[in-house]
C-alpha cells in the first residue's frame, strides 16, 4: 500500500516535470547553436535551432496531455524561446552577413532580439484565446534561420530588411491562428 502511494506520487511528479524537461532541452539546443556560431560552425548550428523548434512544439503538448500546465512552465518556455529563436538565429545571421556592416548589423540584431523579448512578455501577460497577437518568436526564428540558405543569392540589405520585417511582425497586432 505504502509503495503504491509512493510510486503514484513519484509518477505524478515526473509527469508534471516532463514538459519542463522538454523545454529545457529546447534551451540546451539553443545554447549549443550559439556556441557553434561563436566557433564559426554556423552550418552546424542550423540543426540545433531546428531541433529546438521541434522540442518547442512538443513541450506544450506534453503539458496539456499530462494536465501539467503552469505559470512556471509558461515563463520557462518564454525564456528558453528567447535564447533558441531570438538570440541564436539573430547571431547566426549576424555572423553570416552583418559582421561587415558593424553598427547597422548590431542595431538590427539587437532590435530583432528586443522585439522577440517584447513579443514573449506580451504573450505571457495576455490570456491566450487560440489566436496569437503578432508573429510567434518560434516562427520568426525558424524563418530567420531558413534565410541562411538564401544568403549566397541575396545582398546583405535584403537580409537586413527581412530581419526588420520579422521584428515588426513579432511586435505587431497581426492576429495569427495557432496551427
Amino acid at each position: 500500500m505504502f509503495l503504491q502511494k509512493a510510486w503514484d506520487l513519484y509518477y505524478t511528479k515526473m509527469k508534471m516535470q516532463l514538459a519542463n524537461a522538454i523545454t529545457l532541452t529546447n534551451l540546451s539546443f539553443g545554447i549549443i547553436a550559439i556556441i557553434l556560431i561563436v566557433n564559426d560552425l554556423s552550418h552546424k548550428s542550423l540543426v540545433f535551432i531546428f531541433l529546438a523548434a521541434l522540442f518547442d512544439r512538443f513541450d506544450g503538448m506534453a503539458a496539456r496531455h499530462f494536465h501539467a500546465e503552469s505559470q512556471f512552465g509558461k515563463e520557462l518556455d518564454s525564456l528558453c524561446d528567447l535564447v533558441s529563436f531570438g538570440i541564436a538565429p539573430a547571431l547566426l545571421i549576424y555572423n553570416l552577413a552583418f559582421s561587415a556592416t558593424l553598427w547597422v548589423g548590431i542595431a538590427v540584431t539587437i532590435f530583432y532580439i528586443l522585439a522577440g523579448a517584447v513579443r514573449l512578455a506580451r504573450f505571457n501577460v495576455k490570456e491566450f484565446d487560440g489566436v496569437f497577437c503578432g508573429l510567434p518568436i518560434t516562427a520568426a526564428g525558424v524563418l530567420l534561420t531558413l534565410s541562411y540558405f538564401i544568403y549566397p543569392y541575396v545582398q546583405d540589405g535584403v537580409l537586413i530588411l527581412f530581419m526588420l520585417l520579422l521584428s515588426f511582425l513579432m511586435i505587431s497586432n497581426v492576429r495569427i491562428a495557432k496551427v
